[in-house]
């Protein structure tokens, strides 16, 4: 630092022995951006102000928000809640693969059947496919199984085996795989078809194409917007009311609130309650991201030349041993 600026004195005396002006050297500094600092306060600002009137609001009674946020049966509620969300989400995914999978069948019966799926279940309201679970006890007494049109070999009653909790998870469940079913579609499409070729050169099934190739690089595509969907199914539950299921997080919380004559605090106690479970559910949305995110993050050209050559002379050794091209001469190959 002192040589510097010895050496910055010398070239300004130097000069002025000279009879030349001295030079002034350029100091650059930061631009002032005010209006980030201005844009901060005002943010700042406002959020003190939002959370004064939430804290000193006598009308939102908070001894009693926390009193009842750590009570038994709403955290029953909220346990129900979460069984609720994965298990339709479960059923939603496996439905999802398996239905786009049939629309890339070479089958066109497949291919309607899964259209038909996703027509029906994606033009009607969640609402009214709830109520509609919730009544088929009512529209059909007994179910059976047996030969069509023929003899019935079991016959059980139908409210045996469709209880709300069931009812609830299949009519959520079955909705979200015609949602999903598209994200998963556009996964698979993502997937540069010439990998799907090179596997089929190399013997492997569409099976294990699927399973080894495709589904692989499809997951950085699938998964976030199968994390939003996980978190708005957890939100979707509230509506299994339509059944009736009742021991979901909004409605034990509005039953409460019914009973005490104070809706409020019972509502932020489940809103509390959603706040905390999505927040979970988004961290590890983000580590499943960068997990199947993390070959993006490397370098695609960490390879040296010889590196790439030796690449593309194992890949075309490997087609060769395949016998599904013509023999060649190895060099011919190398780039």
């Amino acid at each position: 630092m002192s040589t510097t600026s010895n050496t910055d004195t010398a070239d300004t005396a130097g000069a002025a022995a000279a009879g030349e002006a001295p030079v002034q050297l350029n100091r650059p500094r930061p631009v002032p951006k005010p209006g980030t600092w201005i844009s901060a306060a005002v943010v700042i600002v406002l959020g003190a102000m939002f959370v004064h009137a939430l804290v000193t609001n006598e009308k939102f009674h908070w001894d009693t928000v926390w009193f009842f946020f750590r009570e038994v049966r709403v955290v029953r509620a909220v346990g129900w809640t979460l069984l609720l969300t994965f298990l339709a989400m479960a059923i939603g995914i496996v439905l999802a693969v398996t239905t786009a999978i049939m629309r890339q069948s070479s089958n066109p019966i497949l291919r309607w059947v899964a259209l038909g799926y996703l027509w029906f279940f994606r033009g009607t309201p969640i609402y009214t496919q709830l109520v509609f679970w919730g009544a088929l006890a009512s529209l059909y007494q007994y179910l059976s199984l047996g030969v069509p049109f023929g003899p019935e070999l079991l016959t059980f009653p139908t409210r045996s085996v469709f209880t709300p909790f069931v009812a609830a998870v299949l009519g959520l469940g079955i909705n979200e795989g015609a949602y999903l079913s598209e994200i998963v579609r556009s996964g698979l499409a993502s997937v540069d078809p010439g990998q799907t070729e090179a596997a089929g050169a190399l013997g492997m099934s569409r099976g294990q194409i699927m399973r080894r190739i495709v589904l692989p690089q499809a997951m950085r595509v699938i998964v976030p917007p199968t994390g939003n969907e996980t978190i708005s199914m957890l939100k979707t539950t509230s509506l299994v009311t339509a059944v009736p299921f009742t021991l979901e997080l909004t409605k034990v919380a509005t039953d409460y609130g019914s009973q005490t004559l104070l809706p409020i605090p019972f509502l932020v106690v489940a809103g509390i309650w959603y706040l905390v479970i999505t927040s979970i559910l988004m961290f590890f949305q983000s580590k499943l991201e960068a997990y199947y995110g993390r070959s993006d993050s490397q370098a695609p050209d960490r390879l040296s030349r010889r590196g790439r050559r030796r690449q593309r002379t194992s890949r075309q050794a490997a087609i060769n041993a395949a016998r599904t091209t013509p023999d060649a001469a190895p060099n011919e190959w190398v780039g």
